[in-house]
C-alpha cells in the first residue's frame, strides 16, 4: 500500500500550522541533555552540554576500567540484556516492558490508519455494484478520506495538548467506530461518504498523536526502532485490507476496522500518559510516576527527568513562531526540502496505486482480488527491510533507489496499458502489470514512503518545527487528495499516459534528491540543522 503516503513518519508530526505553541514543541524534546537544539543564542548552554558530554565519557572509562575479563562476563551478560538499565546514565536498573506494551497499544492506531486506508481498494468493486456509482463517484468515496484527514490533522496537535496524547488517542478510535458503523450501515451515496470523512478525521488525528507519543516515551536508544513500528502496523493494517478483503464483503470488511479501535480503546487503560505532556502541563508528581513506571521501578531516572525540565523551561523563553519565519533566509532551505519531498511523493502516484491497486489490476487483465492479495503479502517484509536499512545505507541512497525503482515500475505499468490500447502483446499486459506495480511498492517501501517523514523531522530547528512540519504534512494531504480524486479521470483520458506521467514524476524526483537533499546519517540534529541555516 501507501501507508507511507500519509504522514507517517517515522518521526513525529507536527501540530497546527498557525503558531508553535510551546506545549506542542515539548513533543520533540529529547530524552536527555545532549539532545538539546540548536541554540546559538545562548552560548552558555553549549558549555553545560559539553561538560555533561564530557562527565559521561568519564563514567564510560571508568565502567570500561571496571569491567570483569571475558570469561567472567557471560553469566551477567544475560542479566544485563534483561535489565533496563536507565538508557540515559541511571545508575538504577529496571525494566522497558512497559515502553514496549505502551508502544504495542499506540501502534494498534497506526494499524487502524492502515485499515482505513487499505479499505477502498478491495471494497470498489462491492460497493460499485451494490449502489450503481460510476467511476468518479468512488473516486469521491476514495479521497474524501483526506478531507477528513486534513482536519484531523490540524486540529490534533491542539487537542494533544489539551486533552493528553492518551484521551486524544481514545477519542479518535472512538470517531473511527462511528465512522465504520456509518458505512456499515449505508444505504446509499451520502451515508458512504459521511463514514469515510469520519474515517479520515480518525486517521488525520492519530497520524500525528501516535509517533508523538512514541517519541515522547521511549530512551533515546531505542526511539529509531519503536519509531519505525508506526510506518510498520500502517503497512500492516492495509495489508490486512486488501488480503481479507478479496475473501470478504465490503461491509464484512468493516469488522476489520473495527477490531484495531477496540484494542487502542482497553489498551489505553493499562498504559501512562506521555511524561513529558505532563511535565509540561505542570503536573511533577504524576510525570515522575510516569516516568518511573515507563523506565522501570528501580531505574534511577533523575538525570533524564532533569533533562525534560530543563528543556521544557527553555523553551518557555522562545517567541512564538509565525508562518512568515519559515521564508527567512535561514529557514528557507530546509522548507524547500521537506516540503520538495511531500510533493514528489504525492506527484509519484502512490495514493492512486493505493486508492485503486484493485481497480488498475482488473483494468490491464489480471485478477484484481489476486493482484491486491499479493500486494498485501509482500508489502510488509519490504517495509521491515526498508526501516532495517534506514541507519544503515543512508536517507539519500534509499531515495536515490527507491524513486528510480517507482519510475520503472510506472513505466512498466504504462507500457502494459499501452500494448493494451494498441492491440499489441496482448498476453504480456497483465504480467507486465503485475511486475510493474509489484515493482512500485517494493521500490515506494523501502524509500519514498517512510523516509521523507524521517528527513522531515530531522532538518528543521525546535523553534520551527511545530509550524514548518505542520505545512509539510498539510501538503502532503492536499497532494493526496488531488492525486485520489484526479486519478479516475485521468485513466479516462489515458491509462498508459496517467503512469507516463507518474514515472516522469519519479525521475524529476531522482533530480532532486540528488542536487539538493543533503545525508542526515550518523549526525546529530544540532549539526543537520546548522547545516542548513
Amino acid at each position: 500500500m501507501m501507508a507511507a503516503a500519509f504522514p507517517l513518519s517515522t518521526a513525529a508530526p507536527p501540530s497546527p500550522p498557525l503558531v508553535l505553541r510551546r506545549s506542542a514543541a515539548a513533543a520533540y524534546s529529547p530524552s536527555s541533555p545532549f539532545e538539546l537544539y540548536r541554540n546559538h543564542r545562548r552560548p552558555a548552554r553549549r558549555v553545560h552540554c559539553a561538560a555533561s558530554a564530557s562527565a559521561a565519557a568519564r563514567r564510560r572509562d571508568a565502567c570500561c576500567a571496571l569491567r570483569p575479563p571475558a570469561a567472567a562476563r557471560g553469566g551477567a551478560a544475560a542479566a544485563q540484556g534483561q535489565a533496563g538499565a536507565a538508557p540515559h546514565g541511571g545508575a538504577g536498573e529496571g525494566s522497558l516492558w512497559m515502553v514496549f506494551l505502551a508502544t504495542a497499544v499506540a501502534v494498534c492506531g497506526s494499524f487502524e490508519f492502515g485499515t482505513c486506508v487499505g479499505y477502498s481498494a478491495p471494497a470498489q468493486a462491492g460497493i460499485v455494484n451494490d449502489f450503481g456509482l460510476s467511476n468518479s463517484e468512488y473516486g469521491v468515496f476514495g479521497s474524501v478520506l483526506t478531507i477528513g484527514a486534513m482536519i484531523g490533522a490540524l486540529t490534533s496537535g491542539r487537542l494533544a495538548d489539551s486533552l493528553g496524547r492518551k484521551t486524544t488517542m481514545g477519542l479518535a478510535a472512538i470517531i473511527g467506530i462511528v465512522g465504520w458503523f456509518t458505512i456499515y450501515f449505508a444505504n446509499g451515496a451520502t451515508m458512504l461518504y459521511l463514514g469515510r470523512v469520519l474515517l479520515g478525521y480518525c486517521t488525520g488525528v492519530l497520524s500525528y498523536v501516535v509517533p508523538v507519543f512514541i517519541s515522547e516515551i521511549a530512551p533515546k536508544d531505542l526511539r529509531g526502532g519503536l519509531a519505525s513500528s508506526n510506518q510498520l502496523f500502517i503497512c500492516s493494517g492495509c495489508s490486512a485490507a486488501y488480503i481479507i478483503g478479496a475473501l470478504l464483503s465490503w461491509r464484512s470488511l468493516v469488522l476489520v476496522g473495527l477490531v484495531p479501535c477496540a484494542f487502542l480503546l482497553v489498551g489505553l487503560l493499562f498504559i501512562p500518559e506521555s511524561p513529558r505532556w505532563l511535565a509540561n502541563t505542570g503536573r511533577v508528581k504524576e510525570f515522575n510516576a510516569s516516568l518511573q513506571k515507563l523506565r522501570g521501578e528501580n531505574a534511577d531516572i533523575s538525570e533524564e527527568a532533569a533533562g525534560i525540565r530543563e528543556y521544557i523551561e527553555s523553551l518557555r523563553s522562545l517567541p512564538e513562531a509565525r508562518v512568515q519565519d519559515l521564508f527567512q533566509r535561514k529557514n528557507l532551505f530546509a522548507v524547500i526540502v521537506g516540503v520538495g519531498l511531500m510533493v514528489f511523493q504525492q506527484l509519484g502516484g502512490i495514493n492512486a496505486l493505493g486508492f485503486y491497486t484493485s481497480y488498475i489490476f482488473s483494468s490491464a487483465g489480471f485478477s484484481g482480488k489476486l493482484g491486491t492479495t499479493l500486494i498485501g503479502i509482500f508489502q510488509i517484509p519490504l517495509t521491515l527491510f526498508g526501516a532495517l536499512l534506514m541507519d544503515r545505507s543512508g536517507r539519500r541512497a534509499l531515495l536515490l533507489v527507491s524513486a528510480s525503482g517507482t519510475f520503472l515500475g510506472c513505466f512498466l505499468t504504462g507500457l502494459s496499458f499501452y500494448f493494451k490500447a494498441q492491440g499489441v502483446y496482448a498476453q504480456l499486459v497483465p504480467t507486465l502489470a503485475l511486475y510493474g506495480i509489484s515493482v512500485y511498492y517494493a521500490a515506494y517501501s523501502v524509500g519514498m514512503g517512510p523516509v521523507p517523514w524521517v528527513i522531515m523531522s530531522e532538518i528543521f530547528s525546535i523553534e520551527i518545527k511545530a509550524i514548518a512540519g505542520s505545512l509539510v504534512t498539510l501538503v502532503s494531504w492536499i497532494g493526496s487528495f488531488a492525486i485520489s480524486y484526479s486519478f479516475n479521470f485521468l485513466m479516462d483520458w489515458n491509462s498508459a499516459g496517467t503512469f507516463f506521467l507518474f514515472s516522469a514524476a519519479s525521475l524529476v524526483t531522482v533530480l532532486f534528491v540528488a542536487r539538493l537533499v543533503p545525508e542526515t546519517k550518523g549526525k546529530a540534529l544540532e549539526e543537520i540543522q546548522e547545516s542548513f541555516t
